[in-house]
């Protein structure tokens, strides 16, 4: 998948470990998806990993309802999170702006079966969503009332918009 070039370019944050960096402050993920010819979107907590230049985030839910339906029939997905959020004023009223950083990305979700590897990734998503670096533990009844699903992602964007500096 060969993502647009951005229009905004001087807003492009370009390399990985800023846009992980993005990623660690941000601990919603909205998922959108194609439920036929209508877009639908969820915010999900997420969390993820980066491996060998490869991002994969984790998600986890109830085993039913729509968005399992749709992920069924289509499993290729966009998704977005953001943060560093701050409403700035201006002595004119079109200057007014607000500041940000944002992650916007493809990828194809699998659903996760395998015990082991679903107890991974709640793993990273509790570490994600706590900060806490320790291992986590599941037993068989969540992990068999639990959905958990990965998103291997194809390409992802940065963006940020930050406070002008004064007298610059």
């Amino acid at each position: 998948m060969i993502m647009q070039k951005m229009r905004r370019s001087d807003r492009e944050v370009t390399g990985v470990d800023e846009k992980l960096k993005i990623i660690d402050a941000c601990r919603v993920c909205r998922l959108a998806m194609c439920d036929g010819d209508r877009p639908y979107v969820i915010p999900l907590n997420f969390g993820y990993e980066y491996n060998d230049g490869v991002l994969t985030l984790y998600f986890h839910g109830a085993r039913e309802g729509r968005k399992i339906d749709i992920l069924k029939k289509n499993n290729h997905v966009c998704f977005e999170m953001d943060g560093e959020h701050e409403f700035t004023v201006a002595e004119n009223d079109c200057e007014y702006g607000f500041n940000f950083a944002s992650i916007i990305g493809f990828g194809t979700l699998e659903f996760i079966e395998d015990k082991n590897e679903k107890s991974r990734g709640l793993s990273f998503l509790m570490k994600h969503q706590t900060g806490e670096d320790r291992e986590f533990f599941f037993d068989n009844a969540t992990l068999n009332a639990t959905m958990v699903c990965k998103v291997r992602v194809e390409e992802f964007t940065g963006k940020r918009r930050m406070k002008p500096q004064r007298g610059a």
